[in-house]
């Protein structure tokens, strides 16, 4: 807290995991804690007296009939508008995150979704809450889009998964905390503050990222690609804590000039190109994660979840949203599960133990509530939804994001990042309006589809993703340049990771070098004296 307070060297004198902690702590924290609270925020006010006195036009509690019908439809799409800009906002960042930075890129996306905010919770006429949840949604996107490419550029590879993952942990409370705010304001329902004061809370989170984004490092990888070379060396000495003539600082600038030149910097287009570079084959496994995020089961737990305590499982009102709010907690807990073992276990381990298990609760669901009238079953019905909650983010809640941003070429990052995020958010559309008709047509046999999509993720994964954990961004272009088809990666990627136990150099395969746990080289003769000490 001193060197945040009092001293004036750049980024407040935080150098290597410090400075790491910082980013974490000022950007990533505010910025997707904001993002969580979105995603559930609306839901609770919808059904407030003093929401619906200003806004009939979405009134689906005191009308019936073809009226009650009308403005239902007319409440969805409103909402749904928040994803729809937000598909858009994460798409602009195709052309912006490389034009502007990441840094610029965030500034910018956080300044519109602190205006939509604004206008949203100081809204009296439709039209301008139906522009403000636009305006938010597009600002939500892009930056939801950029910070995770923003915090894998500036992270170790021993510790890039951890540092992301966070994300996770931010979403996941930021959702709880939603929740719990729109419980306690269900109780004063007749005021206007009732649903004012939920939607204008994220402001402040916006402000804390605003504030200090441009107080923190811009991405090294971003200024070499700009030519800006000296910038970027005095910015990786400061991330890995050494100085700048270090060789491992100009390895590390090597290396990456070495990847853009291999692969150019053409078109945001080619990624939807195969090449020597297996382009579109990457792009492909980071829009998979993002839709297996998307379309495991969890958005129709995380939306519907007061309906499914009410409706489905016979609970009154409050106790249902009791429920609700104390299930989302569980999201942070396994977020916090994947912040220790990202690392130790590696991504597919933990995606596939993830998608094993929301299989089986989702398939368990299904059985526990094809009787309504059997109570001992409903309560186990409750116990897997809990559960769920918790398995979820170990594999799929923070993982996607990550990963993107791991298996895309420094030229192409910031674009297959926006169109993996774009794919997050089109899916999570298609979830919020299909599954009121899935449950009302399907009921308890809708978990089932989940539960067969959750099996199709686990090949997918096992087959196709290759592990990420330990690379360098730049070791991840070579495993793809040397795959000649789709099952390649993972196997190229184990035999590196194998190579790196034997002590290995990873470039030419002679038993010269060796990686250590902080990424740097040093002399096989060097570390077996060590270890024979």
């Amino acid at each position: 807290m001193r060197n945040l307070l009092g001293h004036r060297g750049p980024f407040f004198g935080f150098r290597g995991n410090s400075l790491n902690a910082a980013t974490i702590v000022l950007i990533v924290l505010p910025a997707f804690t904001c993002f969580g609270y979105n995603q559930a925020v609306a839901g609770g006010v919808l059904t407030l007296k003093a929401f619906v006195k200003t806004f009939p036009e979405m009134d689906t509690i005191f009308t019936t009939g073809a009226q009650q019908h009308y403005n239902s439809t007319i409440q969805g799409t409103v909402i749904a508008l928040y994803t729809v800009g937000a598909m858009f906002g994460a798409l602009s960042c195709i052309y912006l995150g490389d034009l502007l930075g990441r840094r610029r890129t965030i500034f910018l996306a956080t300044c519109l979704s602190m205006i939509g905010a604004i206008l949203m919770s100081s809204s009296f006429q439709f039209a301008q809450f139906i522009v403000a949840r636009l305006i938010l949604g597009f600002g939500t996107g892009g930056y939801t889009a950029t910070i995770p490419v923003w915090q894998s550029e500036i992270s170790r590879s021993t510790h890039r998964g951890a540092h992301v993952v966070t994300e996770g942990i931010f979403i996941g409370a930021g959702i709880s905390i939603a929740l719990w705010i729109d419980f306690g304001l269900y109780f004063v329902s007749r005021s206007s503050v009732s649903w004012r004061f939920p939607l204008a809370v994220q402001i402040v989170l916006s402000l804390i990222v605003l504030t200090f984004i441009f107080t923190l490092p811009e991405s090294p990888r971003w200024l070499i690609k700009q030519d800006r070379v000296d910038e970027a060396r005095e910015i990786l000495a400061i991330l890995e804590d050494v100085e700048p003539g270090n060789a491992k600082v100009a390895r590390d600038i090597e290396e990456i000039q070495r990847s853009l030149a291999i692969a150019g910097t053409g078109s945001w287009l080619d990624m939807l190109r195969m090449g020597k570079e297996r382009m579109i084959n990457r792009t492909l496994l980071a829009v998979f994660a993002q839709f297996s995020q998307q379309m495991c089961g969890i958005n129709l737990i995380t939306f519907y979840a007061t309906t499914i305590f009410q409706a489905d499982l016979g609970m009154n009102a409050t106790d249902s949203r009791i429920l609700a709010a104390a299930m989302e907690i569980m999201q942070p807990i396994g977020a916090f599960a994947a912040y220790f073992t990202i690392e130790r276990y590696g991504r597919r381990k933990l995606m596939l133990c993830s998608a094993a298990g929301m299989m089986c609760c989702m398939a368990i669901l299904a059985g526990t509530t094809s009787n309504p009238h059997n109570k001992h079953a409903l309560v186990a019905a409750i116990v897997f939804l809990f559960t769920f909650n918790v398995i979820f983010p170990i594999g799929f809640l923070g993982i996607p994001f990550l990963y993107a941003t791991e298996v895309a070429p420094l030229h192409l990052r910031a674009a297959i990042s926006g169109v993996s995020v774009a794919t997050t958010w089109a899916f999570n559309f298609l979830v919020a309006e299909i599954t009121p008709v899935g449950f009302d047509t399907l009921r308890y046999k809708y978990y089932i589809i989940y539960a067969c999509i959750n099996a199709a993720i686990i090949p997918t994964v096992y087959f196709c993703f290759p592990e990420t954990t330990g690379h360098s961004l730049e070791e991840m272009d070579r495993i793809f340049e040397q795959s000649k088809n789709i099952f390649d990666p993972p196997r190229i990627a184990k035999e590196l990771t194998n190579k790196r136990k034997r002590g290995m150099d990873v470039e030419n395969g002679a038993k010269v070098l060796v990686v250590d746990g902080d990424g740097d080289k040093a002399d096989v003769e060097q570390v077996e004296r060590k270890e024979n000490q």
